[in-house]
């Protein structure tokens, strides 16, 4: 029987995984935003009501979404850490440069390790209530 060896993030690591995200946002190439996304997460997303369960769907909302240039800050969070599992969770700012529009959202990413690198285990978005 092989133990596997459990990895443990630090706080700091876990938030530069939204810097990743974000960053691959503004590259505006949904296959680089997917990219960060394990094969079997789910993404529920911030303008749209369907959840999106494989590759395919996550980048077909990430084809829509970035045709207003996305990019996002974080206003708020909290971060906590297990053994090859994290939370990031908060509110954040998506800033539209075509629209000049403004949504403020509540996030929650889950993280996994998936013995090479930390990807998003679930990522879940909502627009604040008015």
């Amino acid at each position: 029987m092989t133990i596997k060896s459990l990895k443990r993030a630090s706080k700091k690591k876990i938030a530069s995984l939204f810097d990743r995200w974000n960053k691959s946002l503004k590259t505006g190439d949904p296959d680089k935003i997917i990219a960060n996304y394990a094969k079997n997460s789910m993404l529920l997303p911030t303008l749209s009501n369907k959840p999106r369960l494989t590759f395919a769907d996550k980048k077909n909302y990430f084809k829509s979404f970035l045709k207003n240039k996305p990019s996002a800050k974080i206003n708020t969070r909290k971060i906590e850490v297990g053994f090859d599992i994290a939370f990031d969770t908060g509110i954040y700012t998506f800033i539209f440069a075509k629209t000049k529009a403004i949504v403020k959202a509540r996030y929650t990413f889950t993280y996994c390790f998936d013995g090479n690198k930390w990807l998003i285990s679930s990522h879940h978005s909502s627009k604040m209530p008015k």
